[in-house]
């Protein structure tokens, strides 16, 4: 059956899992290299109340469980909250390296949970191939490697 609910993988990554890498790489920031929440706000560019909310969770604490399990992922924050302390990276090298957290994530399947939760009609199929869209499927080279 399908049904008119149109959201896709990165309407799922913005509401879901960007906060939730965000809640893991302020608890790094917190924990592991003992940043106040004043320093974390203004090293990550965001407010502190912002910062709060990662840290108790109220914002991204949905889908923060879901990534914590994947070593890969876990990895890449760990390696983000590192080059943020130590100020080795540019901004733009962070944002790429959030986007390859994102990608692992969608690699492995860790969202797909959130979107059939959040969109059933996801759960009445026997393979669902959202995650592949930004890991490099398409029909096209489905094709091609016919």
């Amino acid at each position: 059956m399908v049904q008119g609910n149109m959201k896709p993988p990165c309407m799922m990554v913005v509401q879901y899992i960007l906060p939730a890498l965000r809640v893991e790489i302020t608890k790094e920031l917190s924990g592991e290299y003992d940043l106040k929440n004043a320093e974390i706000a203004r090293k990550m560019d965001i407010t502190p109340a912002a910062v709060t909310q990662y840290m108790n969770r109220t914002r991204g604490g949905d889908a923060s469980d879901l990534i914590k399990d994947s070593d890969k992922v876990m990895g890449i924050v760990s390696e983000i909250a590192k080059d943020i302390v130590n100020e080795e990276s540019p901004a733009d090298m962070l944002l790429m390296k959030l986007c390859t957290a994102c990608l692992a994530v969608r690699s492995e399947k860790l969202m797909c949970k959130i979107h059939m939760d959040s969109m059933p009609s996801l759960k009445e199929l026997e393979s669902c191939s959202c995650s592949l869209g930004l890991v490099g499927w398409s029909k096209e080279s489905e094709i091609e490697a016919e």
